[in-house]
């Protein structure tokens, strides 16, 4: 991104030639921002010289989306502000920590907010592109665009595609301590009450410093870890349904079965159809 030169020079080295610049645009109808690499926040400060333009744009009417972390620039300038978002999976959680204002629906993968749009990671810009060619173009447009860029019409979830990471990127170590218990477990048999003896904390205390130092609750993380290895059961083994809830602890498989689609958005026989490994 750049205010004054009409060459961008971008990550892999080449350069693209632009036919104008961002401050020498009076209107315009739609404005996509692209992903920021890496380093966001350097990203971020880099091209705040930006921010001005975009803001005086959207004030004239531009409707304005943003690709994958993108989302992040847009943050930043406060168009997503008690607003609802996405953006590629692996970020979100680093979202949530910079912008607890806007809402983050990582599972989402395209958000409309009244002209304001955000996309998940990768490929879903595509998806994004899809969604604005009906908006702007109609129904049968776009089903016709579908067709012929081979592209899933209903594509509308990106959980099934993310991976639970142990969230240790913050300075609590008593959380750290019992995220490394729950993860020996995989949550099984343990409760809250025990969790938070094993670190010495009351059960409140330990619930609102859990929560604030992963984004999740003590449950809400216990039950990520064991989709997570279910999900991996799923993909690699022959265990039956049964055999795996039984494993994690669960004894209610139709129970497990709804925390598993409520989380991936899929079944979990559903999942293991899609991502069943070849042995």
């Amino acid at each position: 991104m750049g205010v004054k030169s009409k060459k961008v020079r971008v990550s892999d080295n080449f350069s693209i030639d632009c036919h104008t610049t961002i401050d020498a645009v009076q209107k315009t109808d739609l404005l996509l921002i692209p992903a920021i690499e890496f380093d966001v926040e350097n990203k971020i400060e880099k091209n705040k010289a930006l921010t001005p333009h975009i803001l005086r744009l959207h004030k004239k009417g531009t409707e304005i989306g943003s690709m994958c972390t993108g989302a992040f620039f847009l943050a930043s300038i406060g168009l997503l502000n008690g607003k609802t978002a996405t953006t590629h999976w692996f970020t979100a959680g680093l979202f949530r920590q910079m912008f607890p204002e806007v809402k983050m629906k990582d599972d989402r993968v395209v958000v409309d907010e009244g002209g304001i749009y955000t996309c998940g990671g990768a490929t879903s810009f595509l998806n994004l592109c899809l969604y604005l060619v009906e908006k702007f173009c109609g129904k049968e447009t776009a089903v016709m665009t579908s067709k012929m860029l081979l592209l899933d019409f209903d594509k509308t979830n990106q959980s099934h595609y993310s991976i639970f990471f142990p969230q240790y990127q913050h300075q609590d170590a008593d959380i750290r301590n019992a995220q490394h218990l729950i993860e020996q477990h995989g949550g099984k048999k343990m409760s809250v009450d025990s969790l938070a003896g094993s670190v010495a904390l009351s059960k409140r205390n330990f619930i609102r410093r859990f929560k604030a130092a992963t984004g999740n609750t003590p449950l809400e993380y216990m039950q990520r870890v064991n989709v997570e290895k279910a999900k991996r059961k799923l993909e690699t083994g022959n265990e039956t349904l049964e055999q795996i809830v039984y494993s994690l602890g669960y004894s209610d498989i139709n129970s497990f079965r709804g925390l598993f689609k409520k989380t991936t958005g899929l079944s979990p026989m559903d999942y293991r159809r899609k991502y069943k490994r070849a042995v």
